[in-house]
């Protein structure tokens, strides 16, 4: 791997400003890589005319040890064309102990899009279970489009305390046994659409997590993977919601869970008002899950995060699991208002007959699909 070292300046052409990163000569450390992005940031971040956007050329690889894009910007509008391929280090001593939780990060910019082509690579393994890969952290209206992430440390895409985002058109790959290397993963954010998109990983496809609403996925094609899931919520009796997420027209394929909620027992709060619409299995595990004892360590708790006012409609393919159908719900209010309707799921196994498990749950169902759900039967 070569370290480039890096230059910026700027070119006007009308009132558009382009900020340059390119590669100039070989060096052996990336310090200067680090220093040449944030000064080519801090221009970015302070200019005040046209569209500021900022260039990483095509062809080039930038090795880079975490950093952090802070704002606010004086633009409502800024842009960064991502064309060539941003790496991680590749040995944890490049790393100190204070720089492992977050690779790249933006703090408080609004209006920020990223789109080009390029390529995000986390390097992988080493880095499993430490930091996540691309985070952004109070960073409203914000679009992100068009990039390859690859191998993450930890999350590929972590969105927290953001409002009005949109990603589409990504390609998140990391091995089937990698932990912890969720896609998109989601919290305390709102107003989110996530499409056009294939997230294959060693976890959660996308995890929406405590304190968000307002969720819309839609033209996924999720695997491998844990699935699309919402929480897990209420962690040591934490009080957590989630509200109006909306999954449709989404492909499993190859995944341990598909459609999935997971809640801790003895959490507080709510996941509510969620519905998955035109989704296909293609030998998926766990196609339809709500489990309310995800990790049961406060059996003894009468409470239970409230699940309500969810919705199971045109879910059709095959499952690798005779169990096709979960709901285990809580042993106090359980689950309110499933509805599962023109549910058609085949087994992966030839010969083999799907069923259903229900623990409290109440609702409706269709009775001529398969499998059939009793427990929400009139």
């Amino acid at each position: 791997m070569c370290v480039f070292c890096l230059i910026h300046y700027r070119r006007v052409f009308s009132t558009v400003y382009f900020f340059y990163i390119h590669a100039c000569t070989y060096v052996t450390s990336f310090v200067i890589t680090v220093k040449a992005f944030l000064r080519a940031w801090d221009d970015l971040c302070g200019a005040t005319g046209g569209r500021p956007t900022l260039v990483i050329p095509h062809g080039k690889e930038f090795l880079l040890s975490p950093l952090s894009f802070k704002g606010p910007c004086k633009s409502k509008n800024l842009w960064i064309q991502l064309q060539g391929t941003l790496v991680a280090p590749g040995s944890m001593n490049a790393w100190d102990d204070n720089n492992k939780e977050k690779w790249i990060q933006f703090m408080q910019v609004n209006g920020l899009t990223i789109y080009g082509g390029g390529q995000i690579d986390g390097q992988g393994k080493i880095w499993w279970d430490y930091c996540q890969a691309l985070s952004f952290h109070s960073c409203n209206n914000l679009r992100v489009s068009g990039l390859q992430h690859v191998n993450s440390q930890k999350n590929h895409i972590s969105i927290n305390g953001c409002n009005d985002v949109d990603i589409s058109h990504l390609k998140i790959t990391a091995p089937e046994e990698s932990p912890n290397t969720d896609g998109i993963d989601i919290s305390a954010s709102n107003h989110l659409q996530i499409h056009d998109s294939f997230i294959g990983t060693g976890d959660d496809c996308v995890a929406i997590n405590g304190f968000s609403s307002y969720i819309n996925i839609s033209r996924v094609l999720c695997g491998p993977g844990h699935g699309i899931s919402i929480g897990s919520l209420g962690k040591g009796g934490a009080y957590e919601t989630v509200e109006e997420v909306h999954v449709e027209d989404c492909t499993f394929k190859g995944t341990m869970n598909g459609a999935r909620i997971k809640t801790w027992k003895g959490g507080r709060g709510y996941a509510r008002k969620i519905s998955f619409e035109r989704i296909r299995m293609i030998n998926a595990g766990n196609p339809i899950i709500i489990d309310q004892t995800y990790v049961n360590r406060m059996a003894a708790a009468s409470r239970d995060v409230e699940i309500s006012d969810v919705s199971y409609k045109g879910v059709i393919g095959s499952s690798t699991d005779a169990r096709a159908v979960y709901f285990n719900c809580g042993d106090g209010a359980g689950c309110r208002n499933i509805v599962v309707e023109d549910v058609e799921m085949t087994s992966a196994v030839a010969g083999k007959q799907l069923f259903a498990v229900c623990n409290n749950a109440h609702g409706t169902s269709s009775a001529d699909r398969s499998p059939r759900v009793p427990c929400l039967l009139p």
